[in-house]
């Protein structure tokens, strides 16, 4: 007799619930997307324990007869797909049909449906049915899972504290009410309102529902379209940051998903606005022809494929640093959200890359001493290009350029004090002349080739095999920088030519540590940002330090530099260089208004 057998259909189920219901926000995810395609508009969610107790899902939508209602417990029966190539064409959230059988198979589930005049009550216990009864009539759907997992207790013991599975699921709502906005969602744990939303369908109104008004009030409008992908959605000014990814929110189709190139290149919109260690706050919503994405990848259906990705990246780059260029940045000191930690070299996170900046800059550099790395700069001629009406060129940050600071003073002798019609301004010294030298030393390295040059004696660089046959993969990335590399014996290079910013004395170990770099990090390495890893690191060192007194010359020096730079709001490195007090927060404080 054969050893293979066809599974019960409640087996298979069991198993199906391994990959779709994880915890208590993976029911609440697949009831509630099950609301959203059967067009409800108003979806309430209750929770018990943070629904290790009770979850339980209601809403206004179609809902189902008796013969749908007991048929949608059955494995892989969907109302979503009924040809084969309906699955290029998904325009709902659910479509597999696994959902129901999955969560009934390992809890206690109880649903009231109706869609006509007479309602249905189906009562369902490890997956075997034991009532089907009539029920009061109420257009749309209830459905109460309790017990989750009571009966597949390997599963039971990984779920998490209360506390932990309300926040997936708060997590979860939140982002879904920003891919629906008009639909009115309400979530309940213990008979307290966690979440609430209006269903008003306006994007911004459901974020500050969401956010509060500190968000949404910082929130800069985004739209921008091509052949094949129309983005819309709210970027967050860079005053407010957030220490993980969690606030980036990325929508497809209505869907929302959990991309890492979407997140990566919203991200690096941001670049030089934060530190490398804080992420945006970001509701994008990306529409798209369905044949261009595949939802088909992974149970849950968030991770997501999309066709020309690179292309929609670029996009959304471009456009998110348009914004961010046109806007005033200029956080209020008294409202500010982000906590910038007092952060020398955040960027810099590898050490291979520190022990090549440490190597390579002067010990003792300061304001008053050129750096060895040929880029000839007059730190009192500005290489920028005065702007005038007749000029052709593109104004980066215009509101911040119309300001006419007008400096009072100096504080600690680490803070420029301007003013202008609208309050008072603190400036950072050392952060805005950094932001200005980083600039000059930047467009410096833009407008000319890299200079090498030649070693009178080869170096020579042994390495193991594997880190050999690894540098001989980015080879190209070490000739882009200026080398001139050749192999050389048993897993042996030589150089016979280096970019000549290499610090005399110190090539060797600048050369290993570079070799380290690429090594640790391969396909990734990233030219542009290494150079501007030396060259933050260069800009800091020419800067003048906190706690250094300047005269009146000096500080109107650093704010017309500072005027002119296209991106006068942040250091090297990300941390603030300005923040005002407006007039009304000046009075505010000495109970002048008293609103």
């Amino acid at each position: 007799m054969g050893n293979i057998k066809v599974m019960s259909e409640n087996l298979a189920n069991k198993i199906a619930a391994g990959e779709v219901v994880e915890k208590c926000a993976s029911v609440v995810k697949e009831l509630v997307e099950n609301s959203i395609d059967a067009e409800a508009t108003i979806i309430k969610i209750e929770l018990q324990n943070g629904g290790l107790k009770l979850i339980k899902v209601t809403d206004n939508g179609k809902g189902m007869d008796e013969k749908d209602a007991l048929l949608a417990f059955q494995r892989h029966a969907t109302s979503k797909l009924i040809h084969e190539d309906d699955l290029f064409f998904i325009n709902t959230l659910g479509f597999r049909g696994e959902a129901l059988p999955s969560i009934a198979s390992v809890s206690e589930l109880e649903m009231y449906t109706c869609n006509k005049d007479v309602g249905t009550h189906i009562l369902i216990k490890g997956g075997k049915l034991v009532t089907n009864e009539p029920s009061d009539a109420r257009i749309g759907t209830s459905i109460s899972v309790s017990n989750l997992f009571y009966n597949t207790p390997a599963r039971l013991k990984y779920l998490k504290s209360e506390q932990s599975e309300l926040g997936n699921t708060v997590a979860f709502i939140e982002k879904l009410s920003f891919a629906h906005p008009e639909i009115s969602f309400e979530l309940i744990n213990n008979d307290k309102t966690v979440v609430k939303t209006s269903g008003s369908n306006n994007l911004l109104k459901t974020i500050h529902e969401i956010y509060g008004l500190n968000v949404s009030s910082k929130m800069m409008e985004l739209s921008v379209k091509n052949d094949d992908y129309e983005v819309e959605g709210y970027i967050c000014k860079p005053e407010i940051l957030k220490s993980n990814k969690n606030h980036i929110t990325t929508i497809v189709n209505g869907r929302v998903v959990k991309n890492f190139e979407l997140n990566k290149a919203i991200n690096e919109a941001y670049f030089r606005y934060k530190p490398d260690i804080k992420y945006p706050v970001a509701v994008i919503k990306i529409e798209t022809d369905p044949t261009l994405i595949d939802v088909n990848i992974h149970p849950t259906k968030q991770d997501i494929k999309m066709s020309k990705m690179d292309e929609l990246c670029n996009m959304l780059i471009s456009s998110i640093k348009d914004i961010l260029q046109k806007e005033l940045l200029i956080p209020n000191a008294l409202k500010a959200e982000a906590v910038m930690e007092p952060i020398e070299n955040t960027l810099i996170k590898n050490d291979a890359v520190n022990k090549v900046l440490e190597a390579s800059l002067p010990k003792n550099l300061n304001e008053d001493i050129q750096i060895e790395l040929n880029l000839n700069i007059n730190e009192k001629e500005t290489p920028y290009k005065e702007i005038t009406k007749e000029d052709n060129t593109v104004i980066t940050n215009p509101e911040f350029k119309k300001l006419k600071l007008e400096v009072i003073g100096q504080a600690l002798g680490t803070y420029i004090v301007a003013q202008t019609e609208d309050g008072l301004y603190l400036i950072d010294q050392h952060a805005a002349e950094e932001r200005v030298n980083y600039e000059k030393v930047t467009k410096e390295f833009e407008n000319q080739d890299i200079k090498t040059q030649e070693t009178l004696i080869p170096i020579t660089i042994e390495l193991s095999t594997s880190d050999f046959i690894k540098i001989k993969r980015h080879l190209n990335i070490l000739e882009d920088m200026g080398f001139k590399i050749e192999e050389f014996g048993l897993n042996t290079y030589t150089i016979k030519e280096h970019p000549s910013w290499l610090k005399e004395g110190h090539e060797v170990e600048i050369i290993n540590n570079i070799f380290d770099s690429i090594i640790e990090v391969g396909d990734k390495f990233d030219r542009i940002k290494f150079n501007n890893y030396v060259i933050a690191t260069i800009a800091c060192k020419m800067s003048v330090r906190a706690n250094t007194r300047l005269s009146m010359e000096a500080m109107e020096r650093i704010i017309e530099d500072l005027m002119k730079c296209e991106n006068p709001y942040n250091c090297a490195h990300g941390r603030p260089s300005i923040i005002k007090f407006s007039n009304y927060d000046l009075e505010k404080m000495f109970k002048r208004v008293m609103n």
